[in-house]
């Protein structure tokens, strides 16, 4: 399992656009992606469970990625998140 924590950045926080191109970029790979915050967790590869999320500008989450191709995820999330969120 790979893991990385994130400060989003993006003054709307993770809005529909970004989660939308997010949700795309998880579903390249067989490796399952989790986001979490405040104890709630989500599952990346489905847009409302993502955006039911709220996060703001400012909050920290964590995300874990587990499975097969779980470091080429890994390295495309964080680089996703690093360049949009």
């Amino acid at each position: 399992m790979r893991e990385f924590n994130y400060t989003i950045t993006d003054a709307l926080g993770i809005h529909a656009r970004p989660a939308g191109i997010l949700v795309k970029e998880a579903e390249r790979f067989a490796s399952s992606v989790t986001l979490e915050k405040d104890g709630k967790s989500a599952d990346v590869k489905r847009l409302f469970s993502l955006m039911g999320m709220g996060v703001k500008a400012g909050e920290s989450v964590s995300l874990k990625i587990e499975g097969p191709d779980e470091n080429e995820a890994a390295s495309a999330i964080e680089s996703f998140f690093r360049a949009n969120l």
